[in-house]
């Protein structure tokens, strides 16, 4: 049988390669100009390799009764890492992604398709764009994932984007996103703020070292209008192999502060990620 050979592409946002990892005969690892961005095993689509992927399955775990069928919408595609976990664990599920790198999608769907029966389907769009069109009460569940290259663009920050992610939702559905920052966490805080001018229960997901301002990392955040189940996302995150924290009520707003709201006319992209802090070798 041939070995799996690396394949790289010049896609609209990037340099995109698709790597084998010699270790899982089916799993391959996405770049996009160097910085690691999914990471897939064809055979084992609930092997979640990344930490944030990780904690952002075990939100997706909480959402309603366990392997009960969602309707999803995920904001980014990369390698449909995410979906893929969410048709292996809940059978039935309706997804929608939204990507707008098209070549990007072209990549994924040509190396690493998904099954014809998963549920799944794929949009080239810009994700606001695609929010602001989409219908009303449509979704149980959406996961804000957009890097332009290694930043959250700015229109995908701002309170406006908060109230079109939470028409979409269900009374009963949920908010979550993968954010990256580090100390004193200006844009972090900024995005909770904002969250909380829409949401009433929030929860932020993050690696002790990360929360002390040690080092650049990643950050789930969770909103919704019911209780989250913080105590099975407490238990779950800490049980990892990077272990992670729950941080919710009083101590999430003591983390906010005087944060504000981000408004459009004030809005930045996420943080530029320091040399080094998601590269590989």
């Amino acid at each position: 049988m041939n070995e799996p050979i690396p394949v790289t592409r010049v896609t609209d946002q990037g340099t995109a390669k698709l790597m084998p990892d010699i270790d899982r005969e089916r799993a391959w690892l996405l770049t996009v100009d160097g910085a690691p961005q999914s990471y897939v095993d064809l055979d084992e689509p609930t092997h979640l390799e990344f930490e944030y992927a990780r904690r952002l399955g075990h939100v997706l775990d909480t959402v309603g009764e366990p392997g009960r069928a969602l309707d999803a919408l995920h904001l980014g595609g990369g390698a449909l890492t995410l979906p893929r976990y969410v048709a292996a664990t809940r059978p039935g599920s309706r997804q929608d992604v939204v990507e707008a790198d098209r070549e990007l999608l072209k990549l994924v769907v040509e190396h690493l398709p998904v099954p014809e029966d998963a549920g799944i389907a794929l949009h080239g769009a810009d994700a606001r764009e695609w929010l602001e069109a989409a219908h009303s009460d449509s979704a149980d569940v959406l996961v804000g994932d957009v890097f332009g290259g290694s930043r959250v663009p700015a229109h995908l920050t701002t309170v406006a984007y908060a109230r079109a992610a939470e028409r979409v939702l269900r009374v009963d559905g949920v908010y979550l996103a993968n954010l990256a920052d580090a100390a004193p966490f200006a844009f972090l805080r900024s995005q909770l703020a904002t969250l909380a001018m829409v949401f009433e229960e929030l929860a932020l997901i993050a690696e002790p070292g990360v929360l002390r301002g040690r080092r650049f990392g990643n950050a789930v955040l969770v909103a919704a209008h019911q209780p989250l189940d913080v105590a099975t996302l407490a238990r779950r995150t800490a049980a990892d192999a990077f272990p992670a924290r729950v941080e919710h009520g009083p101590a999430l707003r003591d983390f906010i502060g005087g944060a504000a709201p981000v408004r459009e006319e004030d809005a930045v992209p996420s943080p530029e990620p320091p040399d080094g802090a998601f590269g590989i070798g």
